[in-house]
């Protein structure tokens, strides 16, 4: 009899132990039900893991834009991205093609590139990259003038890992980067 309450009460607690554990996990998502996209005037370089060198004077000029995921008005998750004609394979390649597509707009109308460049994404709180990444995404799909989204990544295990856990394609290898593409 004593054996069969032990058992009774462990498999009580296993049941307990189990309901709380899964409303940990739903509250430790639920704040990207809340979050929005925003856009950002200026990031902090020394968070980013990335390309900490490109200060925001680059991350900015030329129609460069800085996106932030936001959420309870702190920023969780942070994309910048360059707009260009074609897929660079450098950062240089990246300042001279999105300038060029930023002067090339001047004379037309004003939207600058067809290709969105995400060159450097990081994230604060768990979920947060993929979650800019799919909002990003959606926007770029809403826009009239944009009609892919390219990263620029370094050769990184963790930055291969991370876009083709996200379901882009690589599509390109360079010397120091590799390009992914998101198409969904």
């Amino acid at each position: 009899m004593e054996k069969n309450k032990i058992k009774t009460r462990f498999k009580a607690r296993i049941r307990k132990n189990r309901r709380i554990i899964n409303k940990q996990l739903s509250n430790f998502f639920d704040w990207v039900k809340g979050a929005e996209l925003v856009s950002l005037k200026e990031c902090s370089t020394v968070e980013d893991p990335v390309r900490p060198e490109l200060d925001n004077v680059f991350r900015t000029s030329y129609g460069r834009k800085i996106y932030g995921v936001k959420y309870k008005n702190e920023i969780h998750a942070i994309m910048c991205f360059a707009f260009t004609n074609k897929i660079p394979k450098t950062v240089k390649e990246l300042d001279y093609l999105s300038k060029d597509a930023f002067l090339q707009s001047a004379l037309r109308d004003q939207k600058v590139g067809q290709i969105a460049i995400a060159y450097t994404v990081w994230s604060k709180k768990k979920g947060g990259g993929k979650l800019i990444v799919k909002e990003v995404f959606k926007m770029i799909k809403k826009s009239n003038h944009l009609n892919r989204l390219v990263t620029l990544s370094p050769l990184t295990e963790m930055a291969t890992k991370f876009h083709l856990r996200n379901k882009a394609k690589l599509i390109s290898v360079n010397e120091t980067t590799q390009n992914f593409e998101y198409t969904k």
